[in-house]
């Protein structure tokens, strides 16, 4: 599994295509893979897997109790707009319309490292998620999620 660092900048064309940054692109030569799945991502963005991350990860969803109604709904949200995509001659991706608009893109964006994915967020709104974050709460945050044993 390809694990990712980093967040770097782009920007998207007229088409809605943008180039991978170099610092990804590094990260995934390891593999020698240039597909990728793009979906929605949990916030106001999008999610970008290497084809080697999304599969077992689709495997799981596949595996899911269908006469579960939340799974159902689960699966219907979160494959909803899934789409493989890969570079073209120059090297960019595309992303396509309606996963476009459902993370409100317009031109400058942030590519962010989120471990086994790139999420993909419209720069103003990524600036915007950090100025209303105190450091405080990211403390209080923090300790919340990663605290282990009853350390508080």
């Amino acid at each position: 599994m390809t694990g990712f660092l980093g967040e770097y900048e782009a920007t998207l064309d007229a088409k809605g295509r943008f180039l991978l940054p170099a610092g990804f692109k590094k990260q995934l030569s390891d593999t020698g893979g240039d597909r990728f799945v793009i979906n929605r991502g949990f916030e106001k963005c999008l999610a970008l897997y290497p084809v080697q991350n999304w599969e077992p990860l689709f495997a799981d969803i596949s595996k899911l109790n269908d006469f579960d109604p939340k799974v159902r709904e689960f699966r219907r949200y979160f494959l909803n707009g899934a789409t493989f995509v890969e570079p073209d001659n120059a090297g960019r991706l595309l992303v396509p319309p309606n996963l476009k608009a459902h993370a409100d893109l317009e031109k400058d964006i942030v590519l962010v490292a989120a471990v086994n994915k790139i999420e993909i967020w419209d720069s103003n709104k990524y600036k915007q998620l950090f100025d209303s974050f105190s450091p405080d709460a990211f403390s209080n945050l923090a300790k919340d999620v990663m605290a282990k044993g009853g350390n508080d």
